[in-house]
């Protein structure tokens, strides 16, 4: 069986809690982009074996998909006997719920391999054993995302809306990014709200222009090449920039193919993974 895995955005992340065991309690707007990863999963004789086309991806059972495999067969009695190959193109350590998603789309496959009776709903209640953002990438598109990612209520679809997303040349650590995070600092919220309501009426103009990510907070004073990107794109003609999750990476919309390409094709000059995309 072969599976796509599909990278988010945030359009908005707002920080408007902690709880007593550390998880900080946000309000997020998520939404899919068209950069996936390829899983393809096979019945092998015994264990749980994962192989990837890059060689960074860890094999053993520190990968999120080899958590999610060893968690379904667990929690449903299935015999742990899957091979799986991960065809890695989302960046990593980007701010992009990569590993989060391989582990959702690793689930929804064993769902369909062997207990289609489950529903959504059981299978991201337990997907969140894994990680906070493995909800949400069972059910993708676009979606406010409450509690520490977990509570999740599905919004209009916000589809195809033109992109450059791109990685800086660096990795961001999102367990050391919220614990840099302080919310005494912030002195402006996201309008989430108000950011729902421009996407129902397909406002484009004010989501880009209205977006706000307080995570920047932290990691735009360690990283100012993240600002630098913002700018960059904002005078390539982006209608606005803003950095995904806990970042790196920096995402762009555009209202013009010819000046996403051009911007695009500017910032391959200086950084490996730079994606043309649009939202699904």
């Amino acid at each position: 069986m072969k599976v796509k895995a599909y990278g988010k955005i945030n359009i908005a992340l707002d920080v408007i809690g902690k709880r007593d065991d550390g998880y900080h309690l946000l309000k997020m707007i998520m939404q899919t982009v068209n950069i996936y990863d390829e899983l393809e999963l096979k019945k092998s004789a015994k264990g749980i074996k994962i192989t990837s086309n890059k060689s960074f991806v860890p094999t053993d059972n520190r990968n999120l998909v080899y958590k999610a495999i060893e968690l379904f067969c667990n929690t449903y009695s299935v015999e742990k006997a899957i091979s799986v190959h991960i065809e890695k193109n989302i960046p990593v350590e980007a701010g992009m719920a990569g590993g989060s998603t391989d582990a959702a789309a690793a689930l929804r496959a064993m769902r369909d391999l062997y207990k289609p009776e489950i529903s959504d709903k059981e299978l991201m209640e337990l997907g969140v054993k894994i990680g906070a953002d493995v909800p949400y990438c069972i059910k993708g598109g676009t979606a406010l995302c409450e509690g520490i990612g977990e509570v999740i209520t599905e919004l209009k679809p916000f589809k195809d809306k033109l992109l450059v997303v791109v990685k800086p040349n660096f990795g961001v650590s999102t367990i050391a990014t919220y614990k840099g995070f302080k919310l005494s600092e912030v002195k402006q919220h996201p309008k989430v709200d108000e950011l729902i309501e421009a996407m129902n009426r397909d406002d484009l103009k004010y989501v880009a222009d209205n977006m706000m990510n307080l995570l920047e907070l932290v990691t735009l004073k360690e990283h100012e090449e993240i600002s630098r990107i913002k700018e960059f794109m904002c005078a390539e003609g982006a209608l606005g920039s803003m950095m995904s999750g806990s970042g790196p990476t920096v995402f762009g919309f555009f209202d013009s193919e010819e000046k996403a390409n051009k911007c695009a094709e500017m910032l391959k000059d200086k950084y490996k993974e730079v994606f043309v995309t649009s939202t699904i």
